[in-house]
């Protein structure tokens, strides 16, 4: 199972030297992707502008939206361009993760309407596609620049609902579980799987998933702050993500067992705590779990 952890970005305390120090030493530390996670209301970054940074200093790591909100960014063509742009700038190490979101503040503030955001989910999906497609093809019309991999970077989709799971069956190239632990991680992955052959798929799906960690003296504290102020609003389902979060890292170590017995292919670690040491302190903890 790969391990990849990630950027600090939701953290608005971070300055682009915090960021870019933390690319480095994330690839330098044996880590598979770097990964963000997306808000609008929020201090945290915009995640593909972060992920254009990261791309500009790292060589190796990959780097993946886990997730972006869809439906946020209503224009599909200006998103088909952002992602395509990164994919080159980072020589085909874009993974890129959708979902449709669900905080009515991050729609209210967006200007753009939270119901039917599914039903344009599926049809940007569609789209994307279509839109690479045509830059690979060097169409008059198209809009490019063509992604570094043919066929655009890969979809993995998430959420946990029938539809996301379908959804994520149809369109993606495998399904990404949110911070929620490896015992709703194997529900949804197994209802994925079904999924994935009632649409008629071939081959294996890749699995991920995100776990929340924030190791250290202190860490436990600040990673049950940071998250209850993250998911404000997210009323109890708050409580069962800060007990899914990992804040040793014996415990860490036992997540990665307990994910990679599930099937996931990769974990990406979130940092709640934003400071280096996180790093190595993960580090350790997965040479631990090996």
């Amino acid at each position: 199972m790969d391990v990849g952890i990630g950027l600090p970005t939701a953290h608005p305390a971070v300055n682009g030297d915090d960021v870019v120090a933390w690319a480095r030493h994330a690839e330098a530390g044996g880590f598979s992707t770097l990964g963000v996670i997306d808000r609008l209301v929020h201090g945290s970054w915009e995640p593909l502008t972060a992920l254009a940074a990261a791309a500009a200093v790292t060589e190796r790591i990959g780097l993946a939206t886990s997730i972006l909100i869809a439906p946020l960014r209503a224009g599909t063509a200006l998103l088909a361009k952002q992602a395509a742009t990164v994919d080159r700038l980072s020589h085909g190490r874009l993974t890129l993760g959708l979902a449709v979101g669900s905080r009515p503040d991050d729609f209210a503030v967006g200007g753009v309407a939270l119901a039917g955001r599914g039903v344009r989910t599926d049809a940007q999906l569609r789209e994307l596609r279509e839109l690479w497609s045509s830059a690979e093809a060097g169409k008059p019309s198209a809009v490019g620049p063509a992604p570094a991999r043919p066929g655009g970077p890969p979809l993995l989709l998430g959420g946990h609902a029938p539809r996301a799971l379908e959804r994520a069956a149809r369109f993606g190239d495998g399904w990404i579980g949110g911070g929620t632990g490896p015992g709703m991680f194997r529900g949804g992955a197994e209802q994925f799987r079904a999924a994935w052959e009632r649409a008629g798929r071939t081959g294996r799906p890749r699995l991920a998933a995100i776990a929340y960690v924030g190791l250290g003296p202190g860490g436990a504290e600040e990673t049950e702050e940071y998250l209850r102020s993250y998911y404000r609003g997210a009323g109890p389902f708050v409580d069962h993500i800060v007990r899914n979060a990992a804040t040793s890292s014996g415990q860490l170590a036992e997540l990665l067992g307990e994910y990679e017995e599930a099937g996931c292919d990769e974990v990406l670690l979130m940092p709640c705590v934003p400071n280096r040491d996180q790093i190595d302190r993960a580090a350790e903890a997965v040479s631990t779990a090996a």
